[in-house]
């Protein structure tokens, strides 16, 4: 009986948060190796389901970068990257392509045999147009975002569809696909959206005073916060490209950005659904609740 208390009163304690949240933009990047593994994915798009059940509109941003070095291998290609970006040929290219769309498809399959209503945009859209991303290296078919078509993804967010998006952008000139980082893609989404929430689901449990101590968790940031923290290298490696996500998209508008384990079984819902959360948010200042 006791484990049927504590389960009325984790949904009582959700209560305040689905009410504020209702009709809420909700951006979520998922990708790396968390979403090769199928008991994750499927805990994680459950997850996204009930957010959409409640009300909240929800766009689903995918990685792919595991596939894509995978079939690389396949076809003997070498996979390149410089400061961490992936450098895409024209061969890169149309492998990039071809993985994000079965991920797309799949995703939106997995989704809908969870019941939930769902759109997958892969691409071909034009929803992200993009500029040739400019390095001190030929970077190939790679895209930094200049506009995002948030009317086109309305569309879909206002017939309560579950949007999930493959990071692939189009240069309207040349009328020509470029890859792009789905950090960005995220980031862009959500400040073009004035989203409540940015997440970025991972396989860290968020942001740690001591990177060896999994306890040292830090449950809340602010902008200033993490720039220190940045500075000093208690933020390094692939979490630093993560946190700069959350501040540029909180200076775009976005309200609230989160770093969440999601190799935690309902981690998406326990951060945002229960008054302490389980990863780390970010915010602009500090506000005195996790809401």
């Amino acid at each position: 009986m006791e484990t049927y208390i504590r389960k009325a009163s984790v949904l009582v304690e959700a209560i305040p948060y689905i009410h504020q949240f209702r009709r809420k933009v909700f951006v979520i990047k998922y990708g790396g190796s968390i979403l090769e593994d199928e008991t994750i994915r499927k805990n994680v798009l459950e997850d996204i389901v009930f957010l959409s059940y409640v009300g909240i509109r929800t766009i689903l941003v995918h990685g792919g970068g595991p596939h894509i070095s995978g079939r690389l291998k396949e076809r003997g290609i070498a996979a390149k990257f410089h400061n961490g970006i992936r450098v895409t040929d024209k061969d890169t290219l149309e492998i990039v392509e071809e993985e994000l769309e079965k991920l797309n498809t799949r995703i939106v399959n997995e989704i809908r045999a969870a019941k939930g209503d769902v759109t997958g945009l892969k691409g071909h859209e034009n929803i992200i147009h993009v500029e040739k991303k400019q390095a001190d290296q030929d970077l190939g078919f790679v895209g930094t975002i200049t506009k995002v078509d948030r009317e086109a993804i309305e569309e879909h967010l206002h017939k309560g569809h579950i949007t999930v998006l493959s990071p692939m952008g189009i240069h309207m000139e040349q009328q020509q696909p470029h890859n792009v980082n789905a950090d960005e893609v995220a980031s862009a989404i959500a400040g073009s959206l004035n989203a409540e929430k940015l997440v970025f689901l991972t396989n860290v449990t968020g942001v740690l005073k001591d990177a060896n101590n999994p306890e040292s968790l830090i449950s809340t940031l602010t902008v200033t916060e993490v720039e220190e923290l940045i500075r000093t290298g208690v933020i390094s490696g692939g979490m630093i490209p993560k946190v700069n996500s959350c501040i540029e998209a909180l200076h775009g508008g976005v309200h609230k950005t989160h770093i969440v384990n999601a190799r935690l079984r309902h981690a998406l819902l326990l951060e945002i659904f229960t008054d302490q959360g389980i990863g780390t948010q970010i915010l602009k200042e500090h506000e005195p609740s996790k809401v």
